[in-house]
């Protein structure tokens, strides 16, 4: 199967971020991933910030998910929250993207967004390998050795939470996805070349 669209979640220190850009230039397809939350920056006036903030502080509760996906699903966008009108201008950013040609998506619950677009790839990158996982995120982030496992934990707690409070579905749950894939196993290469035959 060739892909138009790509969407992957990963675990924190997976390499998931190194592995989307990877994948683009690998095959020329363009990748969006904090280049969302600066279109919805530009175009709402709402800092990168602000949009950080409420990723880290949204709710996961169940009321909560199935009303904010109730009111955008049946347009009534007056009725959000200011949380809910984040989640809604970067369901819109992503989908306006998606319109310009094929695109690999990081992150944002891409995969929620797409749900009605065809040929959509829905990726799960995890790191089965801690001593691997924590060189990453001391290395690429700048994150101190005693400080790696609690930055991760709480990175993975705020990516699940969004999730799961704008998909109702669980974050790391497979049957969410079409492929998982294990870098601590397959590496960033590995990765990128398991990829890159849906795009190329």
């Amino acid at each position: 199967m060739k892909a138009s669209y790509i969407t992957i979640e990963r675990e924190y220190g997976s390499g998931g971020t190194k592995i989307a850009r990877a994948l683009a230039q690998a095959t020329g397809v363009p990748c969006y991933g904090e280049e969302v939350l600066e279109e919805v920056s530009r175009r709402y006036g709402v800092s990168i910030d602000e949009i950080q903030k409420y990723e880290e502080t949204v709710s996961n509760s169940l009321l909560y998910s199935m009303f904010v996906l109730g009111q955008a699903a049946a347009g009534k966008h007056d009725m959000l929250t200011r949380e809910g009108h984040i989640f809604v201008a970067e369901q819109q950013v992503i989908q306006t993207f998606a319109r310009q040609g094929r695109a690999i998506f990081l992150g944002h619950c891409a995969c929620e967004a797409l749900k009605d677009f065809s040929g959509v790839i829905r990726v799960f990158i995890r790191c089965s390998d801690a001593d691997a996982r924590q060189k990453r995120i001391v290395e690429d982030y700048h994150i101190a050795p005693e400080r790696a496992e609690a930055t991760r934990k709480r990175f993975d707690k705020k990516r699940a939470n969004y999730y799961s409070a704008n998909t109702t579905k669980k974050w790391d749950n497979a049957a969410n996805y079409d492929i998982v894939l294990d870098s601590g196993m397959l590496g960033t290469d590995g990765c990128v070349s398991a990829l890159k035959g849906f795009l190329i």
